[in-house]
């Protein structure tokens, strides 16, 4: 998880959390989160790389607009992130 930014990080744990959502439903809940607005150039680049590393996979709903979702791997990598942040947060808290 290392090799991913925090952005990155953050469109992961949202594909987590919706079935196959398009690039407009991710852009929508991170700017709901963020409470600032996300541009085409920054998302479409950053689910371009997460589709590299194989974290998640792209597919077509129709001719204009692509599902985003993230992958066994993409999971895995969130659980390892969850457990790296709980040993953390358990021995403060």
């Amino acid at each position: 998880m290392n090799d991913l930014s925090g952005f990155q990080r953050d469109l992961l744990y949202v594909m987590a959390g919706l079935d196959k959502p398009s690039g407009q439903q991710i852009k929508g809940e991170l700017e709901s989160y963020l409470d600032s607005e996300v541009n085409h150039g920054r998302l479409y680049p950053n689910l371009d790389v997460l589709v590299e590393k194989e974290y998640v996979e792209k597919g077509a709903i129709d001719r204009r607009t692509n599902y985003y979702d993230i992958t066994e791997s993409g999971k895995e990598l969130l659980k390892q992130r969850r457990e790296w942040e709980d040993q953390y947060f358990t021995a403060s808290a």
